[in-house]
């Protein structure tokens, strides 16, 4: 038999998915892969990493087999690859036990070469001893964070995948994600390969999405602000509980946008085909929880907005790399406040899990905070945590509107020292009402209107000090007893500033009306749209975006899965007029050329003919 190469990968490429040349990194998973290698990629979202088993898989005899996390990705890929002409099914719960027992029969005769499958069914002894028997080339793993007990997500069945290796010690294995710090990098390596696999890591940068951090004041008019300012766009907004979720969309429906709430209290169906009313629509905002997660795939969301502190750098990176998959300008935009240090902090304590664990996770949570409250440019300070340099880069708050630091040392004595007089036993709306010389009723029921810093701080306004202490919280001088019922507690290092020793910078926080967003300077995806197609370009854009909408209704696909955004641009800008043009268009392949090209090419003369273009 001969050695698959590389020449055989650029062919598949080209023929198949109407690609060029590869994207950075994809050349050198596909080569490892091919020779037999076990292989880590990290790629950031949005750069093809499908692409890096689904071309081995062609390009090897036999049959590989596709772990994920989720249903409805399975069903998005299974259904890409068909439109795209290649043997590809899904066993699943989604499928009905008739055409689980279908799709397994076409895989076991050797006509299917990529097979989808959760790690629960894989690897159960009944799976696993009939895969035996069958020509294996390789098993991919996507979401491979999941593997790694320090990942976001971790799910327990995926640590199952780990018995892949004794029951199939010649077949490679691809495990892939776009989310992975070094020590999860490290723990897939070591549960997956017995930490031997080439390690490929791409940078984590997504350029095209613009980083801003607020501090939390009123949630629902913040949020109703920011979508104002991107109605019309595809959008995802996350919420913490149930509730808000809720909340949330009924808020954004009352003001004219098509927002749908998506959280595991649904109804299956409901939840489903809120979904799907997303994947395929324009103009949508999904408002969810994390259950909207990795099943997400479509390229033009054109904001990621968290209505509270997600729970790690790790897992925001994942929640705002939804944003811009069509390399598009994109925002992230994320509310934050000390209510949401202490949830997150709670949620951490109640984990059933070991010390290690959890000192673990309050670090991660504490890198978060560094990265709310950071200085400097928050991509540098975002790609830092996953070990990449970068210069700043101009498209986040920061950079765009540098926000002074002032030495505020004497300002946190003050409230420090209120922390230290009322005996570390209140929260920060008492504290704030002692120095700010408040006479309420529990300041006298605790005479406190008597200490020595009573009103010490009556210049600063009440969001001034609920500022000041969220940064001295999250720089790690106060901390928040959970038990204490959000009691502020100094820490050591908060000692040795009230005693005199250290400095303390204080960041104002950015007011949103501010240069926050300097919109004038800002490019939306349509705008960007705007600047490569001329008017009459943009009428075309719209009829051809309509007929893909219209034939992915009729196959029961999202809208992407016919053709990306790019591929629709690209094709205005080309104006194919017959077959042998619209093959040049970059991403239609050989299946999409002879199944697609012509409703699309009767789009396309009919508006040159109307146009009187010819």
């Amino acid at each position: 038999m001969n050695q698959p190469s590389m020449e055989q990968a650029h062919r598949v490429l080209n023929s198949v998915f109407g690609y060029r040349t590869f994207r950075s990194g994809q050349e050198a998973v596909i080569q490892a892969l091919l020779d037999g290698n076990n292989v880590l990629s990290v790629m950031p979202t949005g750069s093809g990493k499908s692409l890096c088993y689904q071309i081995p898989a062609l390009v090897l005899n036999g049959l590989t087999v596709v772990v994920s996390p989720l249903v409805a990705l399975m069903e998005d890929q299974v259904s890409a690859l068909k439109i795209a002409g290649i043997a590809a099914e899904g066993i699943h719960s989604g499928n009905s036990y008739d055409d689980n027992v279908s799709a397994w029969r076409r895989a076991a005769s050797g006509e299917t070469r990529l097979l989808y499958m959760a790690p629960e069914r894989l690897m159960t002894e009944r799976m696993l001893n009939a895969l035996s028997k069958l020509r294996i080339r390789l098993f991919a793993i996507d979401e491979a964070h999941c593997i790694s007990q320090w990942g976001p997500a971790f799910r327990p069945e995926y640590a199952e995948l780990r018995r892949l290796h004794e029951h199939f010690p010649e077949v490679p294995i691809a495990a892939l994600t776009a989310t992975a710090d070094e020590a999860t990098r490290k723990d897939i390596k070591d549960k997956l390969f017995q930490g031997q696999a080439k390690q490929v890591v791409m940078g984590f940068d997504r350029p095209n999405i613009r980083l801003t951090v607020e501090a939390k004041i009123n949630w629902k008019q913040q949020l109703a602000r920011f979508i104002e300012q991107h109605y019309g766009s595809n959008g995802i907004v996350y919420c913490l509980s149930r509730r808000k979720t809720e909340e949330a969309a009924a808020l954004l429906k009352s003001k004219g946008i098509h927002a749908l709430p998506y959280h595991a209290g649904m109804d299956v169906k409901e939840r489903k085909a809120h979904q799907n009313e997303f994947m395929t629509n324009d103009g949508v905002v999904i408002v969810a929880t994390i259950a909207f997660g990795m099943g997400i795939d479509k390229t033009d969301v054109r904001f990621v907005f968290h209505t509270d502190l997600p729970g790690s750098v790790e897992a925001y990176y994942q929640e705002i790399g939804r944003a811009g998959r069509d390399g598009e300008p994109a925002e992230a935009h994320m509310l934050y406040g000390l209510t949401d240090i202490m949830m997150r902090r709670q949620f951490i304590n109640d984990e059933d899990a070991g010390e290690e664990r959890l000192n673990r996770e309050h670090k991660r949570l504490d890198a978060l905070l560094g990265y709310c409250e950071t200085p400097i440019c928050r991509r540098v300070a975002l790609l830092n945590y996953f070990g990449e340099d970068i210069n700043p880069c101009g498209n986040c708050d920061i950079c765009l509107n540098p926000t002074e630091r002032i030495d505020a040392t004497e300002e946190a004595r003050i409230i420090l020292s209120a922390v230290r007089l009322t005996g570390e036993r209140f929260g920060k709306a008492h504290l704030i009402d002692v120095v700010r010389g408040r006479q309420t009723r529990k300041v006298q029921q605790f005479s406190h209107q008597h200490l020595a810093i009573f009103g010490a701080g009556a210049e600063l306004s009440a969001n001034d000090w609920q500022s000041m202490i969220r940064q001295l919280v999250a720089a790690g001088l106060m901390q928040i007893d959970i038990a204490g019922y959000g009691a502020l507690n100094i820490t050591k290092q908060g000692r040795e500033l009230l005693h005199g020793h250290g400095e303390f910078m204080y960041r104002k926080d950015a007011v949103f009306e501010s240069g926050l967003r300097k919109r004038s300077q800002k490019r939306t995806g349509n705008e960007q749209q705007a600047q490569i197609l001329n008017g009459q370009d943009e009428s075309l854009l719209t009829a051809l975006k309509k007929l893909r909408l219209d034939i992915a209704r009729k196959q029961g696909v999202p809208a992407f899965v016919i053709f990306s955004d790019r591929t629709l641009i690209d094709m205005v800008n080309r104006k194919p007029r017959d077959m042998a043009e619209f093959a040049l268009v970059n991403g239609v392949g050989a299946v999409k050329l002879k199944n697609l090209s012509g409703p699309f090419l009767a789009t396309v003369n009919d508006y040159l003919n109307r146009n009187h273009m010819n």
